[in-house]
């Protein structure tokens, strides 16, 4: 991994810490206020996305200027020395149906990468108050207790999977146990993370999407698979594209029995 030079480690992870927090408190302003009269509240989504994004962005000039923030357009950049070569991926809202409806499974999510290895992750959920976090190729923790995926051999009736809201229109499912959609990405793959559910299928994300919860379920020692079975590598996504194929949360030895309970639809 590329050595962190100019600032220490323990520096940047801080900064994300009082960051997420301080966006959590700007995001909870808009928090639950949808429109109750029209279903989704799209005004209300994108002008918190907005202030959020700026937010973090003002933030991040005040403390490191030369740092750069992720626009969908960093897949040509090339390998540097100089305070560029660290990128932040701050995504202002996951679960925009649950925000502007008043439910609380929403999060932020923020990643740090240096030349295109990931640093560390953090995914806050403002309304509970759950921060999960971790360091790439160290330990995840929810807030200051280590988490681990699931120490289950095997799936069975107890076992829970997280899907998306479509997933009955793409998928017959003969899993054992129980499927539930919260509608929020990044908190289906930290709960894989700490072991509260066993797997998640994810699909119609990007580089934005995964990047914070894709380095906290590693640590943990989960991992995102392509259901095809072929290797799902994050980076090539960088240029913001939406990523087509859906894939499966998991821990590496349950990954056949989950993916073998999955069927295309007629």
């Amino acid at each position: 991994m590329v050595a962190l030079k100019s600032h220490g480690i323990d520096d940047l992870s801080q900064f994300a810490m009082d960051v997420m927090r301080r966006s959590g408190e700007e995001a909870l302003s808009y928090y639950g206020k949808g429109n109750p009269h029209i279903k989704f509240d799209e005004d209300l989504v994108t002008e918190a996305d907005f202030h959020m994004m700026e937010f973090f962005e003002d933030q991040l000039n005040s403390h490191f200027p030369e740092h750069q923030v992720f626009k969908n357009n960093q897949a040509n950049q090339e390998y540097t020395h100089d305070e560029k070569r660290y990128l932040w991926i701050f995504d202002p809202l996951d679960g925009v149906a649950n925000f502007q409806a008043g439910i609380p499974l929403w999060g932020i999510s923020l990643a740090l990468i240096e030349n295109f290895w990931p640093i560390f992750g953090v995914f806050y959920m403002p309304a509970t108050g759950d921060l999960f976090h971790a360091r790439a190729d160290q330990k995840a923790y929810l807030d200051k207790e280590e988490i681990h995926i699931s120490d289950q051999q095997n799936i069975n009736n107890e076992s829970l999977l997280f899907t998306y809201s479509r997933f009955h229109h793409r998928y017959r499912s003969t899993f054992p146990g129980k499927i539930r959609d919260l509608g929020c990405t990044g908190a289906h793959i930290c709960y894989v993370a700490m072991g509260r559910a066993e797997a998640a299928i994810i699909a119609n994300e990007s580089y934005q999407d995964l990047a914070a919860a894709g380095i906290i379920l590693e640590a943990a020692g989960g991992k995102i698979f392509k259901l095809d079975g072929s290797d799902f590598h994050l980076n090539e996504y960088l240029d913001g594209q939406k990523i087509k194929d859906h894939m499966l949360v998991t821990a590496p030895d349950l990954y056949s029995q989950v993916r073998n309970c999955l069927h295309e639809a007629a």
